[in-house]
């Protein structure tokens, strides 16, 4: 695998981690009834894990921009999954999860106008049938009626939110933020948010099975690491191309996982979605090998990559 590529290592184990948690996310909620807002709690806890696991690997980073961009990156991340739960109560899941799906959009549009990240004509064909893939993934998803309140403000502000936050940790990178600091102040700020969920429910729920809790933290430890591989992803490879691709293609693992474990088919837009996060995933990481393949015969021929040189 050449190193300019390496991002896809991570990003299909991303895929792997978030496909698998997507199957049994909602498990604790349909047996047990369990709080999201405590889902959101034990998830926060179970960030912790991958964080150490990751700063035993790299020094933890204690620059002050390290700490803003890692703030922010946390922030944003946490502050949207809480958002999310407090939009889900008073609207329709089938119109909110449209309008956060479209969150790689905002990252692809402020990379390539921050970081002057380009796309080939292949990458922005597939890009445009990977976010139909993930508008049709939201559409089948929710079949909940219809609603009215501030749940359209509360998508709009979610959907930047994580669009930002993964425009965030790509910028980290490029100003040589390691990966376990960037997830370890996502962990900080996540645990900083967790009295908040705790006062939204009211409380710590104390008549619940062990069950619950126990379920809650064997899926989000998923999650907690999936969010660990999409760090490493974005710090090795284009914002532009990482966020779409993970995002189309996570959703599309839950559906083959759900369909192999609950025997249940996907809907005439889940089965479209699939094919075109396929496609056009398959369309970006293409195009990113070939300008991988690129930049290095330009280095064996010259020793200059993009104008400047590189050392032996």
């Amino acid at each position: 695998m050449k190193k300019t590529n390496s991002w896809i290592v991570y990003a299909t184990l991303l895929i792997v981690f978030w496909g698998v948690w997507g199957a049994f996310s909602a498990l604790p909620s349909t047996l047990y009834g369990y709080p999201d807002e405590m889902i959101y709690v034990i998830w926060s806890l179970t960030m912790i894990i991958p964080a150490v696991f990751a700063l035993r690997r790299q020094k933890f980073d204690r620059r002050p921009k390290a700490a803003l961009y890692g703030i922010l990156v946390g922030l944003t991340g946490a502050g949207g999954q809480l958002l999310l739960f407090q939009a889900l109560t008073i609207g329709p899941a089938y119109l909110i999860f449209p309008i956060i799906s479209i969150s790689p959009a905002i990252t692809v549009l402020m990379a390539i106008l921050f970081l002057r990240e380009r796309l080939s004509k292949i990458a922005v064909l597939g890009l445009a049938a990977v976010l139909v893939a993930l508008v049709l993934f939201s559409v089948s998803s929710g079949n909940d009626d219809a609603g009215s309140g501030t749940w359209l403000i509360l998508s709009i502000f979610i959907c930047i939110a994580w669009g930002v936050q993964a425009f965030f940790m790509r910028k980290a990178a490029t100003i040589g933020v390691n990966d376990a600091t960037t997830f370890a102040w996502m962990a900080i700020t996540g645990l900083a948010l967790a009295p908040v969920a705790i006062i939204a429910s009211g409380g710590l729920p104390l008549d619940v099975p062990w069950q619950a809790p126990a379920l809650t933290a064997a899926t989000q430890l998923l999650n907690a690491i999936g969010a660990l591989f999409l760090v490493m992803a974005l710090s090795r490879g284009k914002a532009s191309i990482v966020s779409p691709v993970t995002n189309a293609l996570a959703p599309a693992l839950t559906i083959v996982v759900s369909l192999l474990v609950y025997q249940t088919l996907p809907s005439v837009y889940g089965a479209i979605a699939i094919v075109l996060a396929l496609v056009g995933s398959t369309l970006m990481v293409y195009s990113d090998e070939r300008r991988g393949e690129a930049l290095s015969d330009a280095v064996l021929e010259d020793g200059y990559i993009e104008g400047k040189p590189v050392a032996p």
